[in-house]
């Protein structure tokens, strides 16, 4: 009986495997060369899960195994060539339109549950009156002990109009509290903040280059030129990892005359060599420009920030960009699924590409590593400037990246900024607009009174490599032979935390202003707060504020060097 229902499993999967590989034939391959090794390996795999589905000595999740393999066959491709099945369709359309069905609000797993670490001002999470460190504790009824903020996460994401009750522990209230919230349509806005950063220099931040994003960053400089008399802009593009290419070529346009050719593209497929021009009036095509990049600009904002630098439109200043000059296409698969596939590699108008020539081996933070000049051409701007493929975008002025000290990383990391804000915000109603506000050094004190007994201990890499040390020489029998040495240079780098809470006390300060200032102005405020510390800012207002200096970078008689930015 058993063996009857196997074979009788066996004989529908075959019959389905046999259209599948058929329709395939007929349609897919029929001017393929490879068609035959391509049934062949088809076969081989259904033959090969159906020997596994029926032998293996446990149970398997048929679904999760086929997902397994898709992942993998798609890595070993490229890292942006991706399989999306239709259980992940809300995370793919908020990554292109920036819209959801949820609250609003950023949650993350805490040792107590799940924190809201920042509602979404305007939002229904923010207008019911959650507040950042609120700890959730029931969503429906249901307990969330256990679960990750990513099953929290999809909880609450759905249907607009849709009610949902949660269970609220605050930090300075005795009992929890319940509060119902009406779930919305959550609209993430490209541009975060605008402003001026000074009598005539405005500043504009993009995060991500989604279906509204032109109209978005159009509509800020209209009202920075025209309401604010800006003479001069600062386009900030940091860490901002891209979207819709469409988006990217409109953007430039804003500053580049019409009929000019930002990106083209070319694929194996014809049908995906394209070239994208500017097609309609910029609204402004002489204002000075600074473009802001680091290692996380990526993609859409290497074609912005490429073909500014490539049309020798406005200066560029930070660290070399990620370096993805790969387009991916959506095609659709059965099942509601997607297949998000590299068609094609874009190139920006001087001809260079800079997709990274290597996409396997990148530095720790995702940058492209060093690149052998013999694999590097040149290439020239509008204006006869040498720029360069092989990776990324090279700044014009390139930065050294800002880099957090072991002792800010660990108060990041284990809550204690964030803590001490949600304490603070209970006891201060209201502070000073963004800009003005100002951690005091009366405060300051006050925050190292609050780590008293909390864990925030933290090895320096001189510490660890120390210890690495020590392990090699006591393998090789060679440590009691140099105990004493090895002993006194363990004393000279341990690190003291309390000399560190002195010596980057300044670094420190500013996390801590821009973690309150976000309680009581929301993102807007974090990113206000920001600018007052930014050393790239500044460096783009001095830039700006210096016509000779900025007409000699775009004419090429500056001399390009590293400026080390503290």
């Amino acid at each position: 009986m058993l063996f009857s229902k196997i074979s009788k499993k066996i004989k529908i999967s075959v019959i389905a495997i046999s259209i599948s590989i058929a329709s395939l034939g007929l349609y897919s391959f029929s001017d393929d060369a490879n068609n035959f090794e391509i049934v062949k390996n088809l076969d081989i795999y259904y033959t090969l899960f159906r020997e596994i589905n029926m032998f293996y000595v446990d149970p398997i999740d048929p679904g999760k195994l086929i997902k397994t393999s898709i992942d993998a066959m798609l890595t070993s491709l490229d890292p942006y060539t991706d399989y999306i099945p239709e259980s992940q369709m809300e995370d793919f359309r908020f990554m292109t339109t920036g819209q959801y069905g949820g609250i609003g609000a950023l949650i993350r797993q805490d040792d107590e549950g799940i924190v809201i670490t920042d509602p979404y001002e305007g939002f229904p999470a923010q207008k019911a009156g959650l507040k950042a460190g609120d700890l959730v504790i029931q969503i429906d009824g249901k307990l969330l002990k256990g679960k990750t903020s990513s099953e929290v996460s999809d909880l609450l994401k759905g249907q607009p109009k849709t009610a949902i009750k949660l269970l609220i522990k605050r930090y300075g209230v005795d009992q929890p509290f319940e509060k119902e919230i009406v779930r919305d349509e959550i609209q993430i806005k490209s541009v975060p903040y605008y402003g001026m950063l000074n009598n005539e220099i405005g500043y504009i931040q993009l995060s991500s280059f989604t279906e509204n994003a032109t109209k978005e960053v159009k509509e800020a400089l209209v009202e920075l030129k025209e309401k604010n008399n800006a003479k001069a802009i600062v386009f900030d593009l940091r860490s901002n990892p891209g979207g819709l290419l469409i988006e990217a070529v409109n953007i430039s346009n804003l500053f580049i005359e019409k009929g000019k050719e930002i990106v083209s593209t070319k694929g194996k497929v014809s049908q995906w060599d394209k070239s994208y021009e500017s097609s309609f009036a910029a609204v402004d095509v002489n204002i000075p420009l600074v473009v802001l990049v680091n290692s996380g600009s990526a993609s859409a904002s290497e074609i912005v920030s490429g073909a500014i630098q490539d049309l020798d439109r406005g200066v560029v200043i930070g660290q070399r960009t990620y370096g993805k000059g790969l387009v991916q296409t959506t095609r659709q698969l059965s099942y509601n699924s997607k297949l998000k596939v590299t068609t094609a590699k874009y190139y920006i108008p001087s001809g260079r590409c800079i997709q990274a020539l290597d996409y396997t081996h990148r530095n720790e933070d995702g940058s492209v590593g060093k690149v052998p000049d013999s694999l590097i051409t040149a290439f020239k701007t509008k204006n006869g400037r040498k720029v360069f493929d092989g990776g990324g975008i090279v700044p014009d002025i390139t930065t050294e990246p800002q880099r957090l000290s072991n002792i800010s990383f660990s108060l990041i990391v284990k809550n204690h900024i964030f803590d001490y804000a949600t304490q603070y915000a209970l006891k201060n109603n209201d502070i000073k607009p963004a800009r003005e506000y100002a951690f005091s050094e009366e405060e300051y004190k006050d925050f190292v009174s609050f780590l008293t007994g909390k864990d925030y201990d933290y090895e320096t890499f001189s510490e660890e490599k120390l210890k690495e040390l020590v392990d090699v020489a006591t393998k090789e029998k060679y440590y009691d032979l140099s105990k004493t040495e090895l002993d006194a240079l363990q004393k000279t780098l341990v690190h003291d935390k309390n000399k560190d809470l002195t010596t980057f006390k300044d670094e420190i300060k500013e996390l801590i202003t821009e973690e309150i200032v976000s309680r009581y102005y929301y993102q807007k405020g974090r990113s206000e707060a920001a600018i007052n510390f930014d050393p790239e800012v500044k460096k783009a207002i001095e830039v700006l504020k210096n016509k000779e200096l900025y007409n000699s970078i775009l004419n090429g008689t500056y001399k390009i060097t590293e400026t080390k930015i503290k």
